[in-house]
C-alpha cells in the first residue's frame, strides 16, 4: 500500500526528456487523459490509467487537471514595510524621481528591512509563502537585496533560511547584494564588492549572486566587477538586465554562462537572438509591466528564436506585489505572447532548472511529487482565467497540504 493515489485525472506536463526546454519543444505537452497517479516516500511512483493498487489516501479528480507544482523562480518576498503610500502619490501624477527625492522606492524599503529583526523578516516572509502556496506554488526563489550593507544581506539571508525550513514547499535563496545603489554610501559599490561578497561567500558559499544592471542602478561596469568576482569564488550568477535600457549586459551574461537573464523589456533583436542561442535562460516578469508601465519582454520572440523562457511573479512590494503564478501565466500569455503551453513549460520545469532543481516539473516516475489538481477539466484555463482560485488541491513532497475539497 502506498502513501496516495491521485486517480482519474487530466494529467499534463512538458513533453520531453531533456533538462530545460527551448523553442518550439516548449509549447509541446504530454497528456493523460485519464490516468492515476501514485505517491510514496515523496516521490511519483506510478502515472498510468486504471492503476490496481491501494493508497493510504486517495483523490478522485474525476477528470481534473493534474500538473506539476508551480516554481516561482524571481521574486523579492522578503520585505518589510510598506509602498502603498507611493503608489497612492503615483497614481495622483507623482514621478518616480520625486518619490525618491522625498525618500521614497526602493530605499523606503531598505529603511524598513534594516530597522526590522530577523525573526520578523522570517515571520513576515513565512505568511507570504504559505498565501504562494495557497496559489500552487510549491518551489520559490527568494532574494536578499533590501539590505545594501553587509549586516542586513546577510540578515535577509539568514532570514530566508528561517523561514524556508517552517515551509512545506522549496525555497531557494539568492544574494542579489547589487539590487541597487545607497545613495548615503559614497563607496557603495566598492563596499558591496570588497565587504559583502566575501562575507555572503564565507557565510553562504554557493549561493547565486544578483544584480541589477540599469541606468540609476549598478552600470554594467560595475556588475561585470562584482560577477567577475563572485565567478571566480565559484558562485553561480544571475542578472536583472534590459528592464529599461539595454546596456549590453545580456550579451555579457551568455559569454560568462549565466544561469539567467532576467526582465528582458528593453532587450534588442540582436540580444534576444544571442540569448536564445546560448545556455543561459531568459526570465519573463510581466507583473511588473502590469503593475508599473505597461511593458513587457518579448517571448514569443526569444522562444521563435528558439530560446528557453521561465517565468516568474517577482513578488515585491514596489513593482510587483502578487504571490499568484496563475496571475503570472495569464499576463505572460496575454502580453508577452506565450502560447497557454509554453507558460505551463516556462512555470514548472524551465523554472526548476533556473533554480538548478532537476528532480521536479514533470510528472514522472521518480520525480518530487510536487503537484497541483485544478478546479478545471482544461488545462488552457491557467491562462484565460484570471482573479480567482484556479487550484483545488497543492501537494508537496507528496503530502496534501492544501485542500478544497
Amino acid at each position: 500500500m502506498i502513501d496516495l493515489i491521485i486517480r482519474n485525472a487530466r494529467v499534463v506536463w512538458t513533453a520531453g526528456e531533456a533538462d530545460v526546454v527551448c523553442g518550439t519543444g516548449m509549447s509541446q505537452l504530454s497528456v493523460m487523459d485519464r490516468a492515476d497517479v501514485g505517491v510514496d516516500g515523496g516521490r511519483i511512483a506510478f502515472c498510468k490509467p486504471d492503476a490496481g493498487q491501494r493508497a493510504r489516501h486517495e483523490i478522485d479528480a474525476d477528470g481534473r487537471v493534474l500538473l506539476p507544482g508551480f516554481v516561482d523562480c524571481h521574486t523579492h518576498m522578503c520585505w518589510a514595510g510598506s509602498r502603498l503610500d507611493e503608489w497612492e502619490r503615483r497614481l495622483e501624477g507623482a514621478s518616480y524621481l520625486e518619490l525618491l527625492e522625498a525618500g521614497g522606492g526602493i530605499m523606503s524599503t531598505v529603511r524598513a528591512v534594516r530597522a526590522a529583526r530577523e525573526d520578523e523578516l522570517a515571520e513576515l516572509l513565512l505568511a507570504r509563502l504559505e498565501a504562494a502556496l495557497s496559489e500552487g506554488t510549491t518551489t520559490v526563489e527568494v532574494k536578499s537585496g533590501y539590505g545594501l550593507n553587509t549586516e542586513s544581506e546577510l540578515k535577509m539571508l539568514r532570514a530566508i533560511d528561517a523561514a524556508a525550513a517552517r515551509w512545506q514547499g522549496t525555497v531557494v535563496k539568492t544574494a542579489c547584494i547589487g539590487h541597487a545603489i545607497d545613495p548615503d554610501e559614497p563607496r557603495a559599490i566598492e563596499r558591496t564588492i570588497e565587504e559583502t561578497l566575501p562575507a555572503v561567500h564565507e557565510a553562504f558559499p554557493h549561493v547565486p549572486i544578483d544584480a541589477y544592471c540599469e541606468q540609476g542602478a549598478w552600470s554594467l561596469e560595475d556588475c561585470l566587477r562584482l560577477f567577475d568576482r563572485a565567478i571566480a569564488l565559484g558562485h553561480p550568477c544571475r542578472v536583472h538586465a534590459d528592464q529599461f535600457h539595454a546596456l549590453g549586459m545580456t550579451s555579457a551574461a551568455v559569454e560568462r554562462r549565466f544561469v539567467s537573464v532576467d526582465h528582458l523589456e528593453a532587450s534588442t533583436a540582436d540580444e534576444v537572438r544571442t540569448l536564445a542561442g546560448s545556455s543561459t535562460l531568459g526570465v519573463l516578469l510581466p507583473c511588473s509591466g502590469f503593475h508599473v508601465d505597461g511593458r513587457y519582454a518579448d517571448g514569443r520572440r526569444l522562444i521563435d528564436a528558439g530560446g528557453a523562457v521561465a517565468i516568474g511573479s517577482n513578488c515585491n512590494p514596489g513593482s510587483a506585489p502578487c504571490l499568484s503564478m496563475p496571475m503570472t501565466m495569464a499576463l505572460a500569455v496575454r502580453f508577452c505572447r506565450l502560447r497557454p503551453s509554453e507558460a505551463i513549460a516556462a512555470a514548472t520545469v524551465n523554472g526548476a532548472r533556473v533554480l538548478g532543481l532537476s528532480d521536479r516539473g514533470r510528472v514522472r516516475p521518480g520525480e518530487r511529487a510536487d503537484l497541483v489538481l485544478l478546479g478545471a477539466k482544461d488545462e488552457r484555463v491557467l491562462s484565460h482565467d484570471f482573479g480567482s482560485r484556479a487550484v483545488d488541491v497543492v501537494i508537496c513532497k507528496g503530502r496534501i497540504v492544501r485542500s478544497g475539497q
